[in-house]
């Protein structure tokens, strides 16, 4: 090693906690990402996911001479502002934390870190304030009795929006409900008032305020394997919205606001299901290091109770309760999209795999990213980079010639709509509409007695 290297090993400047000074030192933090850099374009193993390390590699190969001390702040925000964390890089990396490595790399979180340094420096702008609370959006475009879904089919509206906020005209936006998800559970008698029941739904601001009918289809699953499951009054967003622009303040307020809804409850037994893939990898992985120092223990308690519906399904499978008794089918092609935050948690795709329970359906399975991730898609500079990233996932649905297609990601579902020309369902539609008879034209029919 000359005397000029860049260390692979962690410098003094290592830390992904925001709760230690030296995190928000931007010194210690130009350490880090130098390393990373460093690490990064000698191993190049990740060139397909975003375009991040493709604008470093091209940098470093042409004006920078492959020296990552030449890089200008310029150079380092274009590379930290092209990652949407889809979290695939630390999955293929082999010298993270999780896989124990000396060099204790993550990627993703070292973007968080290099966001919310700016973001102490900089301030939060507009665009990421209106992005980072999805639950004031709802609220707003409830009451306004449904004009704000008309107004955003409206292309004047879109120009407006994007020159205001930043979020591209052409973007297929999620539609509000007139009825959340929590009116109509509390109409259905669904709120939880005992404690100690086996689980508690996390129904994500998505299916709050977009498409309750997700959650009540997730209901009704349950319903069908006798897995008690209650809701709780007033959940917010997970706090990944806000967390993608380096809002720490607004991911803790939103975090210690449902630990304080949820903890009761995983106190007393319950566990935490979660619809969203992303808000379950938040709960999961990204809580525990992220919350206030007061709300750290809270948080390491609730990342152990939480799980996707799916996977919890899948957990008792072989218990007497489990109900495979379908009424009708969608036949024997079905195209699922596995979500990338499912991969970061490295649970499997138990989604898919309770789609086999159903008779003759043999799904065929895409793996990569669609590139919608989060708001990036949203964003008018994101908006091309996440077709052109979500092109392979596209072509794979397509190709598989399925009258169906499913994913466990709400977001993605918007994606595939826009740019592959079909809607998917979420695993728990298509499992709640298998057990009807009326669910699916095809009707399983029964083996003799």
């Amino acid at each position: 090693m000359t005397a000029h290297a860049i260390s692979f090993a962690p410098s003094e400047g290592l830390t992904y906690d925001p709760s230690e000074p030296k995190y928000w030192d931007p010194g210690m933090l130009d350490k880090e990402v130098l390393r990373a850099f460093e690490i990064c374009n000698g191993c190049r193993m990740c060139f397909k996911y975003c375009d991040s390390f493709p604008d470093m590699f091209r940098l470093l190969d042409g004006p920078r001479d492959g020296d990552v001390r030449k890089l200008t702040g310029a150079d380092k925000d274009q590379v930290m502002d092209a990652c949407f964390q889809c979290k695939l890089c630390e999955v293929q990396c082999p010298y993270t934390p999780r896989d124990g490595h000396e060099f204790q790399l993550d990627f993703p979180k070292l973007v968080h870190r290099f966001k919310a340094v700016r973001a102490k420096r900089e301030g939060v702008g507009l665009r990421d304030r209106l992005l980072g609370n999805p639950d004031a959006a709802g609220r707003m475009a409830r009451a306004s009795l449904g004009l704000a879904n008309v107004m955003n089919r409206v292309g004047l509206h879109r120009w407006f929006l994007e020159k205001v906020a930043g979020i591209h005209r052409k973007k297929l936006l999620p539609e509000f409900a007139a009825t959340t998800f929590e009116r109509w559970a509390k109409k259905a008698g669904r709120m939880l008032a005992p404690r100690g029941v086996e689980t508690v739904l996390f129904q994500t601001c998505y299916v709050q305020n977009n498409e309750p009918q997700i959650g009540r289809d997730t209901l009704q699953v349950l319903d069908q394997n006798k897995v008690p499951c209650g809701c709780i009054q007033g959940l917010a967003c997970c706090g990944m919205p806000a967390w993608e622009s380096g809002d720490l303040a607004g991911l803790r307020k939103q975090a210690k606001h449902n630990l304080d809804l949820l903890m009761p409850h995983v106190e007393a037994g319950s566990l935490v299901l979660a619809i969203n893939p992303t808000c379950s990898m938040m709960m999961r992985r990204e809580y525990p290091e992220l919350v206030a120092p007061q709300d750290k223990q809270r948080a390491a308690r609730l990342a152990q109770a939480v799980r996707d519906p799916g996977e919890y399904l899948w957990s008792i499978r072989d218990q007497e309760r489990f109900n495979t008794d379908f009424k009708s089918t969608p036949g024997e092609s079905v195209a699922y999209h596995a979500p990338c935050h499912l991969r970061a948690q490295a649970v499997g795709f138990k989604g898919r795999d309770l789609l086999r329970k159903i008779p003759g359906v043999v799904p065929h399975t895409t793996m990569e990213c669609c590139g919608h991730d989060g708001t990036y898609a949203m964003r008018v500079e994101g908006f091309e980079p996440s077709q052109r990233v979500g092109k392979n996932s596209f072509e794979g649905m397509q190709a598989a010639g399925a009258e169906v297609w499913a994913t466990d990601c709400p977001l993605a579902r918007l994606q595939f709509a826009q740019h592959a020309g079909k809607l998917p369902m979420h695993p728990m539609t298509i499992l709640a509409r298998a057990y009807r008879e009326d669910g699916f034209p095809t009707k399983v029919v029964k083996p003799p007695a």
